[in-house]
């Protein structure tokens, strides 16, 4: 990632705006990764993404054959638009990894949720820590680009040595803020996991 800021002395605000543009970008990231981690509450991103091999065609995402909702805390239905790819769709899931055997009415099929067993917990709140340690590292490097475009901007004397320490004050007063937004989304996260 090569970032593209010109610094301009005294202009604090375009860098800290640059930076925090920047590193949304992984905390954005994170919370999609947190919504794929299953806490036993249903969630239609689970399998909105499933790929469907249906009418003899290139795989679809099981989202562009069926309205999907998740009724209750335990279980999603999909209704597919087609009812002829009820049998394309149940393959599709029992070949994924969400482990959870479809069943249908003719018309809805229903995955049910099974309980979540003490073992279960303990490696999604793995999982959790790895995706939490992959983001930090994200937002250090994103930190690390920025902390050289200064100090380059003050070797190359562009900037004043006065200007270079408020804009380091900046990088690390936003760093700080990020990294705890991705610390407050895995505690939450993890409360989610134990208390389900």
């Amino acid at each position: 990632m090569a970032i593209e800021l010109q610094l301009t002395e005294n202009d604090i605000k375009s860098f800290q705006n640059a930076m925090e543009a920047e590193m949304a970008k992984p905390i954005k990231h994170f919370e999609g990764e947190l919504v794929k981690i299953r806490t036993n509450r249903a969630h239609t991103s689970l399998v909105e993404g499933i790929e469907v091999a249906a009418y003899g065609q290139a795989p679809m995402q099981l989202r562009s054959l069926a309205v999907l909702s998740a009724p209750d805390a335990r279980l999603i239905s999909i209704q597919p638009w087609d009812l002829t790819v009820i049998p394309d769709i149940e393959k599709a899931i029992a070949a994924s990894d969400i482990g959870i055997t479809p069943r249908n009415d003719g018309k809805v099929i229903y995955l049910q949720l099974p309980e979540m067993s003490a073992d279960r917990r303990d490696d999604l709140i793995k999982v959790l820590g790895k995706k939490l340690e992959e983001t930090k590292v994200t937002l250090r490097s994103t930190r690390k680009e920025f902390h050289n475009l200064i100090r380059d901007g003050k070797k190359n004397k562009d900037i004043s040595e006065n200007f270079h320490n408020r804009l380091e004050d900046v990088l690390q007063k936003v760093t700080d803020t990020f990294v705890k937004k991705a610390d407050d989304m895995a505690e939450k996260k993890k409360k989610d996991i134990a208390t389900v």
